[in-house]
């Protein structure tokens, strides 16, 4: 018990905040006056931020072909077939993520209608919370302006923002941990308290368990073994693990049951696999063995998915908290300064400064050893967000050191980086040629189909040519980045700290803004929702819709047309594996029966391609007419 009460001094010295007071502490009755004035205003800056950016987002552009679409379609399915157990894509079961985000897509859809922006609907309203979770844990950690700094990173960051353009669950990852982060302090200080109260230590640590439930709903095993891994670890080096048998972990773990197991055994039993088959070894084998182990080793079947570079993972999970990432160094640096300063032994070590430095390291430490994609090291952000939140934090209540490092950093990174961004984005919007008139953007890029793997890899397809397309959005970004470095920093300069931060977060927001918009003129590349339409507006009961290729070369087609897709050479990937149970839909075609159900003209068919050969191919067996062309795809069809 000593041992606690020493570092529960050193977290209360680190992060006084005398303009504000300690939250945790609760300050002084002036700090707490401070504390309710600022609170709202604090809360409605948040919510203004996620309106602009967040909830602005969800109504354009279209569903994005691939795991967007592949998701909500998922989660449509659901609805129509009312199972909510057993995941299906275009009727094909598809085990290769737990259901919760489908859960909650169908949800949305089925109190406000099945469209794209209902569906998009509980991801944006979850990043909202998870700005308020860094908020609230900031604010234990550093006082309420330090959890405001820390979710203003949060939502004013690249990383978080462009990872909620499209309906994957990282970001719910990255709040799950948060607040289970947060829960674990609070069990901490609950049991610092001389005269424990076991009623809300029970809730608190029940609560943990609900939260790693949810997070295991939402992405598998990682939901276990990040909060987990953390509070083992943090309790090692602190030499408190013998507090693990005062936080409940016997009703904790049924806990944790009762919310987790049910689907786990629903699923299982009503999916055993079948007998004799070499492919559907029922879910078990795929969800578990493939899905969670394989794919940690890189040996999933079928491998449908690219791999980033390990050093390059680690640089873009620093570039994902663009532009504040300018401030990290600073950050890390400063947190080992708290560890070493304040410390006279491991058990003294403040909260602060060792927990957030201990998930982020789990969180990307998992990922060097494991497959990874870009967006893999979103739940290690909240932390690094929070780190600069508390540098900010402490460099605006006159902490000397930290003012001279938050100096420091903004003039040569954050400044240098500001005046390269706006250099770069002027010299396009100056020098980029004019699109023609009416011009596709397909006819602009190159084409690197040996990157697509990655989820942003059709950024490789830009050219010169595709600039001018986007000349507006990088003139803005190109003002925005100019105003907003040199400003942040002569605010800087002038120690005037929160106008520094809030201009730089402005500054942001713009380019985000923009980021935006460029991600709508570049739709017709990744997404199909127009071509839908087209087919919608002509299709009759008993048409037949196809897809040249695999699934995801237009599986936004199967959620706006709402119909079944045939897909021609597409037994791959997503579709695979269900396509070896007995019950799966006959969906898959040659291109010999492609070629007779052309000649046949019993039924109207609908072919979505982007082979540029595939009109004259099917010429020769009959009449072909193009029903609309869009982002270097085409519908064609056997009927006039």
């Amino acid at each position: 018990m000593p041992a606690i009460v020493r570092e529960t001094s050193a977290v209360a010295d680190l992060t006084k905040t005398p303009s504000i007071g300690n939250h945790d502490a609760g300050g002084t009755s002036s700090g707490r006056a401070i504390i309710g004035i600022w609170r709202i205003p604090f809360f409605l800056a948040l919510i203004g931020i996620w309106l602009s950016l967040e909830f602005h987002g969800i109504f354009s552009p279209g569903l994005l072909d691939d795991v967007d679409s592949v998701y909500i379609e998922s989660a449509r399915e659901m609805l129509v077939r009312r199972d909510f157990i057993t995941p299906y894509i275009d009727g094909i079961r598809f085990f290769d993520k737990p259901p919760l985000m489908y859960w909650l897509a169908a949800a949305f859809m089925r109190l406000l209608g099945i469209h794209d922006w209902t569906a998009r609907l509980p991801l944006a309203l979850l990043s909202l919370a998870l700005f308020f979770a860094v908020y609230s844990l900031g604010s234990r950690l550093f006082g309420e302006r330090g959890g405001l700094y820390s979710a203003l990173v949060t939502a004013t960051s690249v990383g978080p923002y462009l990872f909620t353009r499209f309906f994957i669950p990282d970001v719910l990852l990255a709040l799950w941990m948060t607040l289970a982060v947060h829960l674990f302090l609070k069990a901490l200080s609950l049991l610092n308290e001389p005269l424990v109260e076991h009623g809300r230590l029970r809730a608190v640590s029940w609560a943990f368990a609900v939260v790693m439930a949810v997070n295991v709903l939402t992405k598998g095993l990682i939901g276990l073994v990040f909060p987990l891994g953390l509070v083992m670890t943090y309790l090692a080096m602190t030499r408190q693990l013998h507090l693990m048998r005062r936080l409940y972990p016997y009703s904790s773990t049924a806990v944790f049951l009762v919310v987790v197991a049910p689907w786990h055994l629903f699923v299982a039993l009503r999916n055993p696999g079948v007998p004799g088959s070499a492919v559907a070894r029922g879910w078990f084998w795929f969800y578990f063995v493939n899905e969670q182990f394989m794919r940690f080793i890189g040996k999933r079947v079928p491998q449908d998915y690219g791999q980033v570079p390990l050093l390059l993972f680690l640089m873009l999970g620093a570039l994902w908290l663009a532009p504040w990432a300018s401030f990290l160094p600073a950050a890390v640096t400063e947190c080992l300064r708290a560890i070493r300063g304040r410390a006279s032994g491991p058990r003294n070590v403040s909260q602060g400064a060792l927990v957030l430095p201990l998930w982020a390291g789990i969180v990307l430490s998992f990922f060097c050893f494991s497959s990874r994609q870009e967006y893999y090291s979103l739940p290690a952000l909240p932390a690094l967000a929070l780190l600069i939140g508390g540098l900010l934090e402490r460099a605006h209540d006159g902490d000397l050191v930290a003012q001279r490092r938050v100096l420091a950093a903004s003039r040569w990174l954050l400044l240098p980086l500001s005046l390269l961004l706006a250099a770069v984005a002027g010299y396009f919007a100056m020098t980029a040629a004019r699109p023609p008139a009416g011009a596709d953007i397909s006819s602009l890029l190159s084409s690197e189909p040996a990157m697509y793997n990655l989820s942003l890899g059709h950024i490789f397809d830009l050219t010169g040519r595709a600039m001018g397309l986007f000349r507006g959005p990088l003139a803005i970004v190109c003002v925005a980045m100019l105003a907003g470095g040199p400003l942040s920093h002569c605010f800087r300069m002038r120690r005037q700290h929160l106008f520094a931060n809030l201009s730089l977060a402005v500054a942001s927001i713009a380019v985000l803004l923009c980021v935006h918009e460029g991600l709508t003129r570049f739709y017709p590349i990744l997404g199909s929702k127009s071509l839908a339409l087209a087919i919608t507006h002509v299709y009759q009961p008993g048409d037949l819709i196809l897809i040249d290729g695999e699934y995801t070369h237009g599986s936004s087609i199967n959620f706006y047309t709402q119909q079944p897709i045939s897909l021609v050479d597409g037994r791959m990937n997503g579709t695979w594996y269900g396509s070896y149970w007995p019950d799966a839909p006959k969906v898959f075609e040659t291109s010999d029966s492609l070629h007779k159900l052309w000649s046949s003209k019993s039924r109207r068919i609908f072919l979505l391609t982007s082979k540029p050969a595939r009109a004259a191919d099917l010429a020769r067996y009959g009449p072909v007419y193009r029903v609309a062309s869009s982002g270097g795809k085409s519908v064609l069809t056997n009927f006039p």
